[in-house]
């Protein structure tokens, strides 16, 4: 099996707080072969740059791949950008590569808090 996580995820997940995740979400994360778009790996560093993360995305990616055995996803850019196309609900560009992310890798699960994931990506968990 394999699942996505969301960016904010990643985040809670390097801060620790685990708690803060369903247990169906858990159970994902400890049963998946676990992977980041790049999108999200992106969208850490910008978090970090206006100060709403405390580590650059390298140094948060590393740590929650010792923990969990993430791994960013290599699907060809081309790929996931065809299958962005039709997610034209989202108009954020991170969120609609994240989710393409998910769906060009064969509908992987998608671990995320956000509500327009939920609506529009029916394998994404909370």
């Amino acid at each position: 099996m394999i699942a996505y996580l969301d960016t904010h995820i990643a985040m809670l997940l390097a801060a620790g707080r685990s708690n803060r995740l369903t247990t169906e979400a858990l159970g994902i994360i400890r049963r998946a072969n676990l992977l980041i778009s790049p999108m999200a790996f992106l969208e850490l560093e910008f978090l970090y740059e206006i100060k709403r993360s405390r580590l650059p995305a390298r140094d948060l990616f590393e740590k929650v791949a010792h923990e969990t055995g993430l791994r960013l996803c290599d699907l060809p850019f081309a790929t996931v950008a065809s299958a962005a196309l039709v997610e034209s609900w989202a108009r954020d560009p991170f969120d609609r590569m994240i989710v393409a992310q998910a769906k060009a890798n064969g509908f992987a699960w998608l671990i995320s808090a956000d509500q327009d994931f939920k609506r529009h990506y029916p394998r994404t968990v909370w």
